[in-house]
């Protein structure tokens, strides 16, 4: 019975050894393949967060903003609406602005300038983003290399050993093929997530300039009605 009990006692602690294993001992488990991989989250996450308050601050337009335009413009006063442009920090306040410096053009000129800031805006919008895509697809392929890495130390010890094969001695690649893929999937899986849903929020910008530059060339239509 005093066996039994102290199998018990020993079994909880190696259950408390393992559960006290800290994540940064997980990923030294890893080997050094780990290092690009812990890289890359990094990278990924700040892009994320330095892109996601970037777009959202180019969502933020007054609601007033275009109905002010609308005024000046039809009362003819054009440097007002030129200086409530460049007071709004936003793309599609500079959308406007260069419309209306182009006035007196023909509006197919204007529209055309429009659209050029446009694709402006919408390339600074889109910067690095192709960074996190890249990082989703290539995050899992280091883990993958990782595990492959790990695999062929396996079965080099085994090798090695013969006849005399100890589990212990499989336990070291075994760990660092199932950490680095662990690890390389989460990052992937994080940095494909984070990208679509950051072009999520760039197609919502994107819909608010056609939007509004729309309504400004209607706006500069309706005298010739």
């Amino acid at each position: 019975m005093m066996l039994f009990f102290q199998a018990v006692v020993d079994s909880t602690d190696l259950v408390t050894q393992q559960e006290s294993l800290s994540v940064f001992e997980v990923l030294w488990k890893g080997g050094w393949v780990m290092v690009p991989i812990v890289a890359l989250s990094i990278i990924a996450v700040y892009i994320f967060v330095e892109r996601f308050f970037t777009i959202k601050n180019a969502q933020r337009i007054p609601e007033s903003f275009m109905p002010n335009i609308k005024d000046y413009v039809v009362n003819g006063n054009v440097p007002a609406a030129r200086s409530l442009c460049e007071q709004t920090n936003s793309p599609m306040a500079r959308m406007i602005e260069k419309g209306i410096m182009r006035l007196g053009k023909p509006l197919k000129n204007i529209d055309v300038a429009i659209e050029n800031v446009g694709k402006l805006e919408l390339y600074k919008l889109e910067k690095r983003l192709h960074i996190l895509a890249t990082i989703s697809g290539a995050a899992p392929m280091i883990g993958f290399l990782g595990t492959v890495l790990g695999m062929i130390q396996a079965f080099f010890e085994m090798s090695n050993a013969g006849n005399n094969i100890d589990p212990g001695m499989l336990a070291g690649g075994i760990y660092q093929a199932m950490v680095t893929t662990a690890a390389g999937l989460a990052v992937g899986i994080i940095a494909f997530l984070g990208y679509n849903y950051l072009v999520a929020m760039v197609e919502k910008v994107v819909h608010k300039m056609e939007a509004t530059s729309v309504e400004f060339i209607d706006l500069l239509n309706e005298p010739l009605q």
